[in-house]
């Protein structure tokens, strides 16, 4: 029974997801906005604590737990599903639009979740709900979606093995800080890795991602990933083994983002870095580390939705997302350009952005630590950053050569949403104390100190002019790049096609094998019953009488005996 009378706000984006495709154009457009906005209200509104509980199966289930960490993410799941459906006003694919809400929903949920039931029921529905975003791009991501789907119900089978076990060991359901002390915590630990593109699954992220719609993107690279990160914030702080997953992130983002053509693969790739620095901040584990991996998890969300409208924006307008294909739009797309390069340099960590108040936080307690190994690779990476995604993209995609390309910059509201989050990059670079004060601990850290600000840009400007010396080496051709996704989209399909001609060898041989039983079976019987067969020849009346007569004696002599 239900204790509490509150409403969830995952409730509001899920049920009114499921309403806009029974809703004409104008009124799904008006219920876009305002959905995310009552959801914000809600967020605000939902207590510290158990705020709604049920009962299951003899287990209470928290349905809605309130605290700072939880309404820090909800709040930003919010307002990015605010922005996306600002963004995809003109989306003619209500299906979705529709999974992208209740996506959002879901992941909403997952930061409210005060059990391990209720954080994988909402988890399960965040793979099917983000799988229909992905196929919603069209044809050429069936295949895609078909992949996405399968790695995360792995995840989800992992997840929920691993609450089995954790509940038979323990008998408590409790979503709350865990030590890798038992097997199950070890495949919970593993499904929320999944899900954070960590190693050796990684791929599923720029496999997928891509191939969803001009604006699908742009959602699919808020929830699942922070999610993850939310998750093993809750469940997994200081848990070393983070720290190395984490470092190994970031460099397999940078190296493959600058191998890469496809300006949303690059985008792509750098979600797994950007999680990286989440990911090794849980790792180190104080609270100054915890505080920066959930402030960069915030604005992360913000600066990686802003340059994704930028790509978005350019596919929408040109039907184009190869580097090779691109150049020269600034001219024709300034509004555009100014707003992916402002997400550029808050993934970058320029001064005065929200990445430069956030990112550091996570070096800082490092530094403080005195893991001077971790501090150095994580200064490293965040040169590599620059590298690909606060000068690649830009680059390659707004100047370079000229492309020939006149296209204008997008509707209105395309312009609205990135002009919006532009400003909240800004707005949070400038004035960090409002993130700060939502933090789940007390913030003692000043970004703006005159050694960390000159350590910054001269960490930039140097990756700046490097990027500019191997500009030749950077320049890109008609290629993708895989690494252990090449076993399930190059060996796998290669392997299915023998298994295929294998069995098909093998049901033809089975198939001649049975008609040649059958036909010998045919020949034997027409051979005996036949109408030269002995069995239909006329028998004399003595011989009948004859067989008859042993019959007889032998029934008696069976029968006597």
């Amino acid at each position: 029974m239900i204790a509490d009378v509150v409403i969830p706000p995952t409730a509001v984006l899920i049920f009114g997801g499921l309403i806009l495709p029974f809703l004409a154009e104008k009124p799904r457009q008006y219920a876009l906005l305002i959905l995310p906005l009552a959801a914000l209200y809600l967020v605000w509104q939902t207590p510290d604590g158990p705020a709604l509980t049920a009962s299951f199966l003899g287990y209470d289930l928290v349905l809605v737990r309130g605290d700072a960490l939880s309404r820090l993410f909800a709040t930003i799941f919010v307002i990015m599903a605010f922005a996306g459906g600002l963004f995809a006003l003109n989306q003619n694919r209500v299906v979705e639009l529709a999974a992208a809400y209740c996506y959002a929903g879901a992941a909403v949920g997952v930061a409210f979740a005060g059990d391990l039931l209720t954080l994988f029921m909402f988890w399960e529905l965040m793979a099917i709900a983000s799988t229909l975003v992905v196929w919603s791009g069209g044809p050429s991501a069936r295949g895609a979606g078909l992949r996405y789907a399968s790695i995360h119900f792995l995840g989800g089978v992992l997840l929920m093995a691993g609450i089995a076990g954790e509940i038979t060991a323990t008998g408590a359901l409790a979503f709350d800080s865990m030590t890798l002390d038992s097997a199950p915590r070890w495949l919970i630990l593993s499904g929320f890795l999944v899900n954070a593109g960590a190693p050796p699954l990684s791929a599923w992220l720029p496999d997928a991602y891509p191939e969803s719609s001009w604006s699908g993107m742009v959602f699919l690279s808020a929830f699942t990933t922070k999610a993850a990160v939310y998750a093993l914030l809750r469940g997994f702080p200081g848990s070393e083994l983070l720290i190395y997953v984490g470092l190994f992130m970031v460099f397999y983002g940078i190296i493959y983002a600058i191998l890469e053509n496809d300006m949303r693969r690059i985008l792509a790739y750098s979600i797994v870095n950007q999680v990286g620095f989440m990911v090794a901040g849980i790792g180190i584990g104080t609270e100054l580390a915890l505080n920066g991996a959930a402030a960069h998890a915030f604005a992360h969300i913000i600066y990686k939705a802003l340059l994704l409208m930028s790509a978005g924006s350019v596919l929408f307008m040109t039907g184009k997302r190869k580097c090779t294909d691109l150049g020269g739009l600034f001219r024709t797309m300034p509004i555009t350009a100014i707003c992916g390069i402002v997400g550029a340099l808050s993934i970058s960590s320029f001064p005065l952005t929200s990445g430069f108040v956030t990112k550091s936080m996570i070096s800082a307690a490092a530094g403080d630590q005195h893991l001077e190994l971790v501090w150095y690779l994580l200064a490293v990476g965040s040169a590599g950053v620059f590298l690909h995604a606060g000068i690649k993209f830009p680059w390659f995609v707004f100047f370079q050569k000229d492309s020939g390309l006149r296209p204008d910059d997008p509707p209105w509201n395309m312009r609205a949403a990135m002009v919006l989050f532009a400003v909240l990059c800004i707005a949070i670079g400038v004035a960090p104390g409002p993130l700060y004060a939502m933090l789940p601990f007390p913030v003692d850290y000043a970004p703006y100190t005159s050694a960390h600000v000159i350590f910054y840009l001269q960490l930039l400007l140097f990756s700046g002019l490097a990027f500019f010396l191997m500009l030749g080496w950077l320049k890109r051709t008609l290629t993708i790049t895989l690494d252990v996704d090449w076993f399930y989209r190059r060996l796998g399909p290669v392997a299915a096609r023998r298994l295929d001609r294998f069995a098909d060898a093998a049901w033809d041989s089975l198939v001649n094998a049975v008609d040649r039983g059958v036909r010998a079976i045919a020949t034997g019987v027409h051979r005996l019953h036949g109408p030269e067969g002995i069995l239909a020849r006329t028998w004399p009346t003595g011989s009948m009488a004859f067989w008859t007569t042993i019959m007889l004696a032998l029934y008696l002599i069976l029968s006597y005996l």
